[in-house]
């Protein structure tokens, strides 16, 4: 399901160390500490995902003003589409929303994981 392309594999590792400050306060204040691992900037196909969950098969995209409208709107869109043909369920959240509704985002992406995790196992057996 990952990439090996190189270029995405550079591009992937420079995305980790130069994280935006929204990306830096959900990883560090959530998902690094979270049951379930996740992992940062992983590149699918053609993409990368900022964060992703194998597990679950679950994206976590912060989007920027910019990923409101024209062509970057289009291309987002596409994206979910090809992830999502693959059984990837992407969750996509504004980085304003990171910062005035923190907790909001953390239970939307707990509610997602359980849910996801529910669906694949039998009834009664989902440890988080």
């Amino acid at each position: 399901m990952t990439c090996l392309r190189k270029d995405l594999l550079t591009k992937a590792r420079t995305l980790r160390r130069e994280m935006t400050k929204e990306e830096r306060h959900l990883w560090y204040d959530f998902l690094c500490q979270y049951p379930v691992r996740f992992r940062r900037q992983r590149p699918i196909l053609e993409y990368i995902v900022d964060f992703y969950c194998p597990k679950v098969q679950l994206g976590v995209e912060l989007d920027g003003e910019q990923h409101a409208s024209g062509t970057q709107l289009e291309y987002d869109m596409e994206r979910t589409h090809r992830l999502s043909k693959m059984g990837i369920f992407i969750l996509r959240f504004t980085n304003r929303e990171v910062w005035q509704n923190f907790s909001g985002v953390c239970q939307a992406i707990d509610r997602t994981v359980k849910d996801r995790l529910c669906s694949r196992l039998p009834e009664g057996n989902v440890h988080i």
